[in-house]
């Protein structure tokens, strides 16, 4: 076999770098300045007119007028500091490698600390206030308004700790978990992996994994795993540090489960999550299993070797897609469901709100982070050409159009949990795959398409819940004592046979794979959310195909209540109860379903 030549240059296109201007103009101006001082200055002019007052003034007699008024006011200042740290955070991931842009970031975010231990009172004094004052009050317009956010914050109340306490909390986060977080993103955008001579970031070296040849894909994979290796101490020991961390709060705020903090901030019950785990992993054999035994088959193998396992299929051409065209496959998918939809996407490009290439020390994976409702979101890729980096953007557009569509509900309630956070993301997923396999002729393009997509529905569901899996290991581990970097390599290796299954084979190095996924380390416990929006878009999409009345409406209602309304009342227009065992089945059910088409073609 020739050699592939070393990592080829793809001309993609001129692709787009974000403007942040529209939040400030520079790390430098006097605008970011003076928010910055008056997010101090007026988080302490607050304290100082309410701190200790709410329950007399919530019993005088315009007790629902002067609540609505202190609301807005904590909003408003939610939002001015919201801008300032989201400000920070985009120019600290466009390359955390740069000192100047990292003493950035962090000085603004203890700053901004600091000014906002100013406002925990509120919602603590709050939640200390009889329940049936709140509710009368909250009956009252335009106070009615805040109805949802007043109930939301009540659900808190039993895992609150007294005033002292929480402040000492969130004062110390900055230099504890907050710490600890950017630790591992300066360590993870400045690592080099090195590949046929060449000194490589994270990024391309993942992309590898995906190239055509497999020589070079075993190359990225064993150049990864060098690198984690060196550095896995590292990453043991804040992987150690974190699960101590959590533990430590939790058992000062008396949750009795590891992952019941997740699921309060995501609003849904313990019961529907190990539900979803459940259906999930006992479908482990007939979705990863039976598909990686059929694409061994396809590479006449028994076993795929792991670096194999999202490898294009062979002697199907994979071209680079340039991004011009990427962003017209999305736009035409969403536009083919809703011009609307599609209108609101086109000004993520139209007006800068895209940073697609990938670039030394950018922050690696994709993102779509919302800002707040006086801003706009904006869109992080490191965009190679791939199909799933296509998959990517009409995932992270999909985000961005939910985050522009529930602004309007303010900087206390657009925020979305995640039981319906990913549902926008998946469903512009769908939208985009069903566009352009129906435009497919070739039946071993048709092929490789429906492939690539039943790969990404299993990295979506079946590796999400395995790394849920692992993470409760690992946590659960971590209360006995700190772990080694090898008992961490045994729990990833257990999760990972189980899921992925006998038809894939697992080469030295693998076990340090766990090292670089992000979410463990910013959201523990937040992967279950995909396979959550996975299954729930799969239902969604199903009934969107039965052409259900109303569903654009019903589907833009949704995306527009942003974390007003619970996910359950929601999904009643559409006809869906996530509380019902059966619904995770239909989602699962659609993969299996596209797995035996595929088995089909042979």
């Amino acid at each position: 076999m020739a050699q592939q030549p070393k990592l080829k240059e793809v001309d993609l296109g001129p692709m787009p770098e974000w403007r942040l201007d529209d939040l400030y103009p520079s790390m430098e101006s006097p605008e970011y300045a003076a928010d910055l001082a008056r997010s101090a200055t007026d988080a302490a002019a607050f304290a100082g007119e309410f701190r200790g007052k709410l329950q007399a003034m919530l019993e005088g007699q315009d007790g629902a007028k002067a609540l609505f008024a202190a609301v807005k006011r904590f909003e408003a200042l939610e939002d001015l500091m919201g801008r300032i740290m989201s400000y920070a955070g985009l120019v600290y991931a466009g390359d955390t490698t740069d000192p100047a842009r990292g003493k950035f970031y962090g000085d603004a975010q203890e700053k901004i600390t600091t000014a906002s231990s100013d406002l925990l009172f509120f919602t603590l004094e709050l939640n200390r206030i009889d329940d049936a004052l709140i509710d009368q009050l909250a009956a009252e317009a335009p106070l009615s308004h805040y109805a949802p956010w007043l109930e939301d914050i009540r659900k808190e109340k039993p895992y609150q700790l007294d005033d002292k306490l929480e402040q000492l909390f969130h004062e110390k986060s900055v230099v504890g978990r907050g710490a600890w977080n950017r630790l591992f993103d300066e360590t993870i955008a400045s690592l080099r992996f090195e590949v046929d001579g060449e000194s490589i970031p994270l990024e391309p070296t993942l992309n590898l994994l995906q190239d055509t040849e497999g020589e070079q894909r075993k190359k990225g994979a064993e150049a990864l795993a060098k690198t984690f290796g060196d550095n896995i101490r590292l990453f043991t020991l804040i992987t150690n540090v974190l699960a101590k961390d959590k533990e430590i709060a939790d058992r000062w705020r008396g949750f009795k489960d590891i992952a019941e903090s997740r699921h309060l901030s995501n609003r849904v019950e313990p019961e529907v999550v190990e539900a979803l785990v459940s259906a999930v992993r006992d479908a482990y054999p007939r979705l990863s299993h039976r598909y990686y035994k059929l694409k061994a088959k396809w590479f006449g193998m028994e076993q795929l070797n792991h670096w194999d396992r999202n490898a294009p299929l062979p002697k199907v051409e994979q071209r680079a897609i340039p991004w011009g065209e990427a962003k017209d496959m999305v736009l035409t998918a969403y536009a083919g469901f809703s011009p609307d939809m599609a209108t609101i996407a086109r000004r993520f490009f139209d007006e800068g709100w895209i940073d697609a290439p990938t670039r030394p020390g950018k922050s690696p994976g994709a993102f779509a982070h919302p800002t707040v409702p006086s801003a706009h979101p904006y869109v992080l890729m490191n965009y190679q050409g791939k199909p799933r980096d296509v998959m990517t953007l009409a995932h992270e557009l999909g985000h961005g159009v939910h985050q522009v569509l529930a602004s309007p509900q303010g900087a206390l309630m657009a925020p979305t949990p995640l039981t319906l956070a990913e549902t926008a993301s998946v469903f512009g997923e769908m939208l985009t795959f069903r566009k352009l396999l129906a435009a497919i002729s070739d039946p071993k393009q048709k092929k490789a398409m429906l492939a690539s997509k039943v790969e990404d529905m299993i990295n979506t569901v079946v590796r999400q819940i395995a790394f849920y899996s692992f993470e409760r290991k690992v946590h659960e581990a971590r209360k006995e004592g700190e772990l080694t970097s090898e008992q961490l390599g045994e729990l990833w290796m257990s999760v990972q046979g189980e899921s992925l299954g006998p038809a894939i084979r697992f080469h030295p190095g693998y076990e340090t794979f766990w090292a670089y996924i992000p979410h463990f380390i910013h959201s523990p416990f937040y992967v279950y959310a995909y396979a959550f929006g996975d299954c729930l878009v799969n239902s969604l999409y199903g009934v969107y195909e039965k052409a259900h009345p109303g569903f654009v409406e019903h589907y833009f209602d949704l995306l527009k209540a942003g974390g007003a309304k619970p996910y359950g009342e929601l999904l009643k227009p559409f006809g869906l109860d996530a509380k019902d065992p059966a619904f995770w089945q239909i989602g699962l059910n659609m993969i299996e379903g596209m797995i035996i088409e595929l088995e089909a073609m042979g």
